[in-house]
């Protein structure tokens, strides 16, 4: 019985050894490999649940803050250090994700950044659109650093251009924010490349990492996904009015 049996198993062990097997098992092992680092990067982003609330001095961050937690008006004043808070989708309860409002003054602000980046899910960066022409270059400024921070490059968090205090009449459109932001850090990529260079050979203005080489900047080129909106967090009708944060809250929901 067995040695009828063993032409039958000699066989199946030469077809274990053809070239289709091995390639079946090649492709299972590469299926395995691509699933295996899906888990990693989803795992890596599902840690990451802050959305960070960044901008210079009386862009509105607080008030923005404010707004979305409990949709009331409140007096702000500028912050000296961060405050975080569960933000619950409207729509669905059991989604959420923690808003930190971070300072803007330029002695504080690069330092909360180091503090929370590596937990950002996104980043809404708030611009006060009524004075936005004067404060262009800080603002361009801020953003510049934000944008080329490695950890910032290697998560590529959803970034917002929330333009704020779009309920006075001479905010400035987001369109427009968005083209002098474009040439603004178009032109900061430009200084920085061209730094002078220190005794060990290190740009003293930090690499040049925004953009594409040789093309004029635009946001597109950016590794993660920008968008912009208009809002404004005191509202047409002041203290007493609702704020308008549509845009904004319909973004928060796409990101968490």
């Amino acid at each position: 019985m067995a040695n009828g049996l063993e032409p039958h198993l000699e066989a199946l062990r030469r077809e274990l050894r053809g070239p289709a097997v091995l390639s079946v098992l090649v492709a299972l092992i590469a299926v395995a490999i691509t699933f295996l680092i899906w888990r990693f990067v989803q795992g890596r982003r599902s840690s990451r649940k802050a959305v960070l609330l960044l901008g210079l001095c009386d862009a509105g961050k607080t008030l923005l803050f404010a707004r979305l937690l409990s949709g009331r008006y409140r007096d702000t004043q500028t912050s000296i250090t961060d405050s975080s808070a569960v933000y619950r989708l409207s729509q669905d309860k059991s989604t959420n994700v923690t808003l930190i409002d971070l300072p803007g003054h330029e002695s504080l602000r690069l330092q909360f950044l180091e503090r929370f980046k590596a937990a950002a899910r996104a980043i809404v960066f708030v611009v006060d659109s009524v004075a936005f022409q004067r404060e262009v270059k800080d603002v361009a400024e801020f953003l510049y650093q934000v944008l080329v921070d490695s950890t910032v490059l290697r998560n590529a968090p959803a970034l917002l251009i929330a333009c704020n205090k779009q309920d006075v009449t001479m905010a400035k459109s987001a369109k427009l924010i968005q083209q002098q932001l474009e040439k603004e850090l178009n032109t900061l990529r430009v200084t920085r490349s061209a730094a002078p260079t220190s005794l060990d050979g290190s740009a003293t203005g930090g690499p040049a990492q925004l953009g594409k080489k040789g093309k004029d900047f635009d946001f597109s080129q950016l590794p993660m996904k920008v968008e912009f909106v208009e809002c404004s967090a005191r509202g047409s009708k002041g203290e007493e009015g609702e704020a308008d944060l549509e845009g904004l809250e319909k973004w928060l929901a796409k990101v968490a």
